[in-house]
């Protein structure tokens, strides 16, 4: 059985991190929180527990938003000095941690199928994004706070032009 033992950085190297283990799925956030604090159309998160982030080196500053959704606090992890958002971790899921796969020194290491990631808050998607074909696609958030059962979603059987 191998050892995983993925590395990732903030832009100045300030900031260093290990992966030791698989994310339990992959996120594709089109939020408007997740569209400002990248700077882009979409934020790729692999959802890890957190035992399975090591800090490696630097202390990351934080910031706390407020989601408009749920009310609940999201908290930023960044670095003080490039200003790289490195992971985010989550009042609502205090057992998990969210890393900007970007920050990987290689950001494909980890699978990205139909099977483990799902697109969330797609009502927002931008202009021209491409959705694909096969993936579980959410409007909202997989859930609605307190709720235990899934929100409508849909499974794409072509790839979809957001216009």
């Amino acid at each position: 059985m191998s050892t995983i033992s993925e590395t990732g950085q903030c832009l100045c190297g300030d900031l260093k991190y290990r992966a030791t283990a698989q994310p339990n799925h992959t996120t594709i956030c089109h939020c408007r929180m997740c569209q400002r604090s990248t700077g882009t159309a979409f934020l790729v998160e692999p959802i890890f527990m957190r035992d399975s982030i090591e800090l490696l080196a630097g202390e990351p500053k934080q910031y706390t938003h407020t989601s408009d959704e749920s009310g609940l606090s999201l908290y930023v992890n960044f670095c003080g000095n490039c200003g790289s958002k490195i992971y985010q971790t989550f009042e609502r899921f205090p057992e998990v941690i969210g890393v900007f796969a970007g920050t990987f020194d290689n950001p494909d290491w980890f699978e990205r199928s139909p099977e483990n990631t799902r697109h969330i808050f797609t009502r927002s998607a931008i202009k021209g994004t491409v959705l694909p074909k096969d993936f579980t696609i959410y409007e909202e958030h997989t859930r609605t706070l307190g709720q235990t059962e899934s929100n409508e979603h849909q499974i794409l059987t072509a790839h979809k032009l957001v216009t």
